[in-house]
């Protein structure tokens, strides 16, 4: 007989014991079959990047009825590469990615391995969404996301996603007062202000380590920076097609540039 549950893989940055994951799956379990496939390592800020040296490895860790867990010691991008085009008998249904501790708001999605994994799975025409939260505690609470994470997930498994489209969901941290509600954003303009500083390897060496600061550069109260900064959780609709559209009529005129320089 035919599997009805829904197949959700799962996947994230922070490595097979963060707490985030494990929330995650939690939330997960009750809506379907779970295959999880995490990362051996904290892989934050390794964008959509994937390993050609060394060899993949995959480790199945615990199994039962609708749930496995694997771990690779791979990137994210990896985990979700080789859940649907290796592991699995079939296409998931759903991918998760997360929950990421620390935001990937704005300018903060396209360093993001969190995100990565959504994309990758968005661009094979998977549903697929990132899951972060704004606070990066290696301890951070979790518990007033159950509701709002279980509901666009149901939402998602039953409606689906228009065709190039994965969800960018970001929350704040956990505060006195309960969340505004959720809003629809926009990526905000920002970026980051990078200082590095040097210091000494285990051979004596000079390395540098990297720092920074986040600078946000848009005032709309339509992006996601404003919403996390007001107690709102945001939902960016986010596409992989980098392409610049509305500039595609003014760019016609680098289509005569050898001739004018003739």
């Amino acid at each position: 007989m035919e599997n009805k549950k829904p197949l959700i893989l799962i996947t994230n940055d922070d490595g097979y014991q963060a707490k985030g994951l494990k929330k995650l799956v939690s939330l997960m379990r009750p809506l379907g079959e779970v295959v999880v496939i995490s990362t051996e390592k904290v892989m934050s800020a390794k964008g959509h990047s994937i390993t050609t040296t060394p060899d993949l490895t995959v480790r199945l860790v615990e199994s039962g009825p609708d749930y496995k867990e694997y771990i690779c010691n791979g990137t994210p991008v990896d985990c979700v590469k080789v859940g649907y085009q290796w592991l699995l008998e079939r296409f998931p249904d759903l991918v998760v990615s997360g929950i990421n501790h620390g935001s990937n708001a704005s300018i903060n999605v396209i360093y993001s391995g969190t995100m990565a994994a959504a994309i990758e799975a968005c661009m094979d025409g998977i549903n697929a969404i990132g899951f972060s939260l704004d606070c990066y505690d290696l301890d951070a609470d979790f518990d007033h996301l159950d509701g709002y994470i279980t509901a666009i997930t149901k939402k998602v498994l039953r409606e689906g996603l228009p065709d190039g489209i994965c969800l960018n969901v970001n929350f704040p941290a956990r505060s006195e007062e309960p969340f505004k509600g959720l809003r629809v954003c926009r990526q905000a303009k920002a970026k980051w202000i990078e200082v590095y500083s040097e210091c000494l390897d285990e051979s004596g060496g000079t390395c540098l380590k990297l720092g920074g600061k986040f600078i946000c550069e848009d005032e709309g109260e339509d992006t996601d920076y404003y919403a996390l900064k007001h107690n709102f959780v945001s939902l960016v609709p986010t596409h992989f097609d980098l392409t610049a559209t509305q500039y595609m009529d003014d760019m016609q005129r680098f289509e005569h540039v050898l001739e004018l320089e003739s």
